[in-house]
């Protein structure tokens, strides 16, 4: 039986809701404690070296742009030769870096799949518990497909999203301090009146992502709830196909033993073409914001450099930290998609869990190694 405060009001599919969630943290958390947690603190601990690293060495590229424009600004043909020199160095310590930074990633997200998955095949499996889910009332669980699929993502995801969040609050933090100091005061006569409006660039680049993610929240506020119910067809339809084989088996099996499958492969069709709507609308929004925010950065800065106060190389390199800013800024933005369907996935497995909840309360809660 799954929860009440778990369903959905239409009663088609569990919706994402906070009690799910905590329950999927409070099993999942256990792969944090225990014996071999020394594993999963240590691959934290390579990641968060891996983007500071990380981080000096885009900070490095940047000086390198403003270095190397100035250079060809003056025409000087040493300075240039050096810059050039020293850029295959600085790219090869950011490619070193991140693809450490990708083995220690999926080496985290492998353990704890694997210590995730036996928990919870080591609950559905005791007690038959698996024989009591399906029949007990209400939307069957499905358990298959939540042990094997949105245990898969509820894992991957975490660790990508906290990892892309850190590096965002770092490099945000870093070159806010470098818009401020590059771009100065932009001076604006108004009725006779010079103001001096300080650190615009950076005014100008909050003003940006407010913008973006706003609206990336408006067009993509429907997608946990639409991925929670392809996920639910998509796992039905598996259900129904493995009857299939099972009444095939039969000897009176009949063609309309097919008709099941028919109906839950038009459901997962009909909710793939809701999730395409939202895919639509979220990249509208994520791809103008890549295409303009190089180019909002150019342009902010031409005042400055028509009046002699940037040189070619300051504006490249504020425009350059411009970007920088936006993509730390607009994490949501280019993370909405990941976070709903982890949202949706870690909400399907802790309803799972909260159904074996429902079954033996009285049995050790998971996660207790």
């Amino acid at each position: 039986m799954i929860p009440a405060a778990a369903v959905d009001v239409d009663n088609e599919v569990p919706a994402v809701g906070a009690k799910p969630l905590r329950r999927f943290w409070r099993t999942a958390l256990g792969f944090w404690r225990g014996e071999s947690a020394w594993i999963p603190w240590a691959l934290i601990a390579m990641l968060i070296v891996c983007v500071v690293a990380q981080l000096l060495v885009q900070y490095r590229l940047n000086l390198w742009n403003r270095d190397f424009f100035n250079a060809l600004e003056r025409r000087d043909g040493r300075d240039i030769l050096e810059q050039t020199y020293l850029l295959p160095a600085l790219a090869a310590s950011s490619v070193i870096l991140a693809t450490t930074a990708v083995w220690g990633r999926m080496s985290f997200q492998r353990r704890w799949r694997d210590w995730l998955t036996s928990d919870l095949l080591g609950l559905w499996l005791s007690n038959d518990n698996y024989r009591r889910l399906e029949a007990a009332p209400g939307e069957p669980q499905l358990a298959e497909y939540r042990i094997a699929e949105d245990a898969r993502i509820a894992t991957d995801a975490p660790i990508d999203l906290l990892v892309g969040l850190l590096a965002s609050i770092l490099t945000a933090a870093t070159f806010v301090v470098v818009l401020w100091t590059v771009g100065g005061s932009l001076a604006v006569d108004m009725f006779g009146v010079t103001l001096h409006l300080p650190g615009y660039l950076v005014f100008a680049s909050i003003g940006y992502a407010m913008i973006t993610t706003g609206a990336m929240v408006v067009v993509g506020r429907k997608m946990a709830h639409v991925i929670e119910r392809k996920n639910q067809a998509e796992s039905e339809l598996k259900f129904a196909v493995a009857r299939l084989r099972t009444n095939a088996l039969q000897p009176t099996a009949g063609a309309s033993q097919s008709a099941p499958v028919g109906f839950a492969l038009s459901e997962v069709m009909r909710h793939w073409r809701r999730l395409r709507g939202q895919h639509v609308r979220t990249t509208l929004v994520s791809h103008a914001n890549s295409l303009l925010a190089p180019l909002v950065g150019l342009i902010l800065c031409v005042p400055q450099y028509i009046n002699y106060t940037m040189s070619l190389g300051e504006v490249t390199q504020a425009a350059a930290a411009f970007a920088a800013v936006q993509g730390a800024f607009n994490w949501l933005v280019d993370n909405y998609p990941r976070l709903a369907e982890w949202a949706s996935s870690a909400s399907r497995v802790g309803i799972l869990l909260l159904g074996i909840d429902v079954l033996a309360p009285a049995q050790p809660q998971s996660g207790v190694r």
